[in-house]
């Protein structure tokens, strides 16, 4: 039997570029430049390589968001990904991490799987928790945080490197894992791969497709919400002090009165 495994990722807003916020207070995500978050590049990395290992294996990316999202699967499509879905439904704009992981575990149970593969946060949101929550919804186990990942025998194992330890973890599919960016380098995808992308299916799915309601996601279902948001002060100039053999003393005054001493 086929090894199912899929891969959760997700459109951002490019880092680099400058992020504003719409009237209702979420991301204003037509002002900026969107691409695949480059966490889950290491999850699709991950799961690419899991399914080299096995004599039969396919490895399907899940993304929800507008239309723009597809960008992200189709470069998950074109570094070696077989197949990808689009959860796009204008009902999910505002979704907060509980809603989102709502609508991903019903697109993955509907698309069936034996193993998850997440990246261990997002770019934009950076809150680490929706691998935890989407394995608590599917009700199968979770090793989060690894930097180590193989499936064999019907189990999942991985390597979580801590401060102080390191954990080997085990857990029978179907499970979830998520992996972090020293998990190894994403590859990057070949001319042959990018064309290849383009008659890959991509199966786009709505909210009445998984049986989902509307007041069950986007701001209207949402537990948190952004309240306030002003914009970071512009940069002021610094205070110099000039070494003429008091700078230590000018120093230490000037970060006391910062209350830094």
């Amino acid at each position: 039997m086929s090894l199912r495994i899929v891969v959760c990722v997700k459109y951002v807003p490019d880092a680099a570029g400058d992020r504003e916020f719409a009237e209702d207070l979420t991301v204003d995500r037509e002002a900026a430049d969107g691409l695949l978050s480059e966490l889950d590049e290491y999850a699709v990395e991950q799961a690419l390589q899991i399914s080299e290992e096995s004599d039969d294996a396919e490895v399907t990316v899940v993304t929800v968001g507008p239309e723009d999202a597809r960008d992200a699967v189709r470069k998950a499509l074109s570094m070696g990904a077989d197949k990808a879905v689009h959860v796009e439904d204008e009902d999910i704009h505002g979704s907060d991490v509980a809603g989102t992981s709502l609508v991903l575990a019903k697109a993955i149970e509907k698309t069936g799987f034996d193993l998850v593969v997440c990246g261990m946060a997002s770019t934009d949101g950076t809150m680490g928790v929706l691998p935890a929550m989407l394995a608590e919804r599917l009700g199968v186990p979770q090793a989060t945080l690894l930097s180590e990942v193989s499936v064999a025998d019907g189990k999942v194992t991985g390597r979580r490197d801590g401060e102080a330890a390191t954990e080997h973890l085990e857990a029978a599919l179907p499970a979830l894992v998520s992996v972090t960016d020293q998990s190894g380098e994403a590859r990057y995808p070949s001319f042959k791969g990018i064309m290849a992308a383009k008659k890959k299916p991509v199966e786009e799915l709505e909210l009445d497709d998984l049986d989902l309601e509307a007041e069950q996601v986007g701001l209207e279902g949402a537990s948190t919400a952004v309240v306030e948001a002003n914009e970071r002060p512009a940069r002021t100039a610094g205070t110099v002090v000039k070494d003429e053999g008091e700078g230590g003393k000018q120093l230490a005054e000037f970060l006391a009165g910062q209350k830094l001493l």
